[in-house]
């Protein structure tokens, strides 16, 4: 589709990166579709739930990147795909699936998007939400504590081995792939409005 534009939005836990991408998703309602990498987790079947727990989520290896490339491409060639759905409670993918139609605008959100270049490769913009460390970890526990079931002991724990050093290792290099970085995440105005007038400016086709 020759006026579509592919938008990632990568940035640490609790950056605010859900925060633009509904922004984006209220500034353009129907003609925007989203990806979210954490869909794409890959399933652990053979697993128990205590196991589960125990994985290193925040590494590049926890996820299917290989298919949510190959959905990425076929959106953008017009074509609709049914995205895997994650379930944070039971730390596995559901069986449910989330059908997902080619728009003028897609979102591709996620930690690591950054840190795969073939997912790179397909954006058109690539946006980086850069957040302090404390406001981050305070949002996580807030998020994860009322929203997916989790205690504060295993919230900090997790944190501690594996988001904190993941972020560190992953996360905070890939932002060098950004075009773009938002200080302060889904409180930058500014920042917002510069990239909704962007984004309206192409679908608009005047770039």
């Amino acid at each position: 589709m020759a006026d579509m534009i592919t938008i990632g939005i990568a940035g640490g836990t609790g950056s605010g990166k859900t925060t633009i991408t509904r922004r984006i998703l209220r500034e353009f309602g129907g003609n925007v579709s989203v990806l979210y990498h954490d869909n794409y987790y890959k399933r652990h079947d053979d697993m128990t739930y205590e196991e589960r727990t125990k994985l290193n989520y925040d590494h590049p290896n926890a996820f299917d990147t290989e298919l949510l490339v190959k959905h990425l491409a076929a959106l953008r060639a017009g074509q609709t795909i049914k995205s895997p759905v994650y379930d944070y409670k039971v730390h596995n993918r559901s069986e449910r699936t989330q059908i997902v139609r080619p728009s003028k605008v897609i979102v591709v959100e996620g930690i690591l998007i950054f840190a795969e270049p073939a997912l790179c490769d397909l954006m058109d913009i690539k946006i980086f939400v850069d957040t302090d460390a404390d406001v981050r970890i305070l949002r996580r526990i807030v998020r994860d504590t009322r929203d997916r079931g989790r205690d504060l002991e295993s919230i900090v724990n997790q944190y501690l081995t594996t988001v904190k050093p993941m972020h560190e290792r992953f996360v905070e290099p890939s932002k060098r792939n950004a075009d773009i970085i938002v200080p302060e995440g889904g409180h930058n105005q500014v920042a917002l409005d510069m990239i909704m007038e962007r984004i309206r400016a192409h679908m608009n086709g005047s770039i």
